[in-house]
């Protein structure tokens, strides 16, 4: 494959997604990017732990850029520890995985995407409790789907998020093997 650029050593982007619908118990509080969110439209999301779409899209992203899988397989929601569990918690503890694996958070860019409840006004506080998670500036945007789909509907929220992670040694990751075993060096194209 010549004429493709080898990856620029010690970056690697991670991409994330999480969707939940929202759920049918009328206590659930809706947690998203950390921040319990209230008032008219705030229903809470159907989920195993806080079902924090946001923090969970977020540390999808750290763990596919780290080369670590994704948050199913290190926090099943068919395990017990993880039920009801604060999802800031979860994005700390991926963090200290891509970490203990050589890696460290740059910055991140999540959208969430719901009809309602409104968002705009939770956003800087989203940004800065996950940035405090995350170690490392986080945007975040919220837009709707515009009455497309389910999301449209309201019948729950989405978030995708892209994050940048630096290698922490001298050399950065110039392995080229991926976890799906396929090596994708130089030397290999």
């Amino acid at each position: 494959m010549s004429g493709v650029p080898a990856p620029a050593p010690g970056l690697r982007v991670g991409q994330g997604l999480d969707v939940h619908a929202f759920s049918d118990d009328p206590a659930r509080p809706l947690v998203l990017g950390g921040v319990a969110i209230t008032g008219e439209g705030a229903r809470g999301l159907d989920g195993h732990s806080d079902a924090d779409a946001v923090s969970h899209a977020v540390a999808d992203a750290v763990l596919g850029a780290a080369g670590l899988g994704d948050l199913g397989r290190h926090m099943p929601d068919t395990d017990d520890r993880w039920s009801g569990a604060d999802s800031l918690d979860i994005l700390r503890r991926v963090v200290s995985l891509a970490a203990d694996a050589g890696w460290a958070p740059v910055n991140a860019d999540c959208t969430v995407v719901a009809e309602r409840p409104r968002l705009a006004p939770h956003v800087p506080t989203m940004a800065a409790r996950l940035s405090e998670a995350l170690g490392a500036p986080v945007n975040v945007k919220a837009t709707r789907a515009e009455g497309l789909g389910a999301l449209g509907r309201a019948e729950g929220i989405a978030c995708t998020a892209v994050v940048l992670l630096a290698s922490t040694s001298d050399t950065g990751d110039r392995s080229g093997h991926g976890t799906n075993g396929h090596d994708t060096s130089e030397e290999a194209r």
